[in-house]
């Protein structure tokens, strides 16, 4: 407007006041016309090359669209892997392309991230399974929900129960950090008929792990389903005395299952919950471990999405392997080919009531092992 405004008025000066003779005021306006037409390309020439740096000076700094650039050396804040976890002091890794990395030397790693959406978005790998020194304090949501499984038992105070068991038991997580050149392979063995006549046996006593479930007896079934433990997972109620060398996994339902264990494992001052238990327990006790009631909630609230009151034995396990381990591989769950879910040591003519109890739902359970399976996180044995 300043280049324009000498041009406006001078301009209007001539009209209107009509001196000298025309041809000379036509000459004077047609060079005024053409110096002001000279300074307006010129004006608006600076300010598009003042728009033109802007823009291109913004679209740098937000990344650009189209151009490669170099950044500085931590510009960009490391992406976390989600990886089979150390519970204190997890390692991680930040590469630059997360789909490409390998988490262990597998051919199938549990912790490999970007194969499967589903399992990234639900997975979370620094929630510890075992219930440690570390994390003896139970978020508020965690511990209602979980003093209200078997709500016919009076809550004792966790923190002087645990504090009196870690007394007893190591009360430490046995398990490290993952790493890319070792290739830990679980077994998970459930108690389904359809182990009888499988022939899985040699296949189950491979695995670096072999985790079993309540009674799950192994003399006289050592073909089918091994012979070889190193976790047994159990409850008061279905505990039995377990060699030095296996680890005995309690699973809580409430805080008086806690009291038992330390009695079992020093004074045996306790012989019945809701049922008779073992006054004594005949394990490593360097080898105890509890299953963490966060991570049980974690499996019910991500996984098992709320069907059913709480998720199976069996579903606990496998997502204990699936948080401990490099390959899991899973034996023994679901029905027979007849349909039967009794157990393989026995013949059970009520083959279908863990489908009608409603505590749990076999059936999704079933789906979510399907995924699982799909997504090349497990890999399902069917047996007969």
């Amino acid at each position: 407007l300043s280049e324009l405004r000498p041009w406006l008025s001078g301009g209007t000066a001539a009209t209107a006041g009509g001196g000298g003779s025309t041809g000379g005021g036509a000459g004077a306006e047609k060079v005024g016309r053409v110096r002001c037409s000279r300074r307006v390309w010129v004006l608006l020439g600076s300010l598009a090359l003042v728009f033109l740096t802007s823009l291109f000076f913004t679209i740098s700094l937000r990344g650009g669209i189209g151009f490669n650039y170099l950044e500085p050396p931590g510009w960009e804040e490391s992406r976390r892997v989600k990886l089979v976890p150390n519970y204190v002091g997890a390692h991680r890794l930040s590469p630059a392309d997360t789909s490409q990395q390998k988490t262990c030397a597998c051919s199938h790693c549990v912790g490999d991230p970007g194969i499967s959406d589903w399992f990234d978005e639900n997975y979370e790998p620094d929630i510890s399974p075992v219930w440690t020194r570390d994390n003896i304090q139970l978020p508020s949501d965690v511990y209602y929900w979980w003093v209200m499984l078997q709500p016919q038992f009076k809550p004792h105070s966790i923190k002087q129960v645990l504090r009196k068991l870690f007394q007893v038991i190591p009360g430490r997580s046995p398990y490290g950090s993952w790493d890319p050149g070792r290739c830990l392979r679980c077994a998970v063995v459930g108690n389904s008929g359809n182990l009888r006549g499988s022939g899985y046996g040699a296949t189950i006593d491979e695995h670096n792990y072999i985790m079993r479930i309540n009674l799950a007896p192994t003399v006289g079934y050592e073909e089918d389903a091994g012979s070889h433990t190193t976790h047994h997972f159990m409850y008061p109620e279905s505990a039995k005395n377990l060699a030095a060398n296996v680890s005995f996994v309690l699973v809580p339902f409430k805080t008086l299952d806690l009291v038992w264990i330390t009695s079992a494992l020093s004074t045996g001052t306790i012989r019945f919950t809701y049922a008779p238990v073992k006054q004594f327990l005949r394990v490593d006790k360097d080898k105890v471990q509890i299953f963490n009631p966060a991570f049980f909630k974690y499996i019910h609230d991500r996984w098992t999405k709320h069907n059913g009151r709480y998720p199976s034995t069996g579903m606990l396990v496998l997502f204990f392997a699936l948080h401990v381990c490099d390959e899991v591989n899973v034996f023994g769950f679901g029905a027979d080919s007849r349909g039967n879910w009794h157990h393989y040591w026995e013949e059970n003519r009520y083959s279908g009531e863990f489908r009608k109890t409603g505590v749990h739902d076999a059936d999704y359970e079933a789906q979510i092992i399907q995924l699982l399976a799909k997504a090349g996180k497990i890999t399902v044995f069917p047996g007969k």
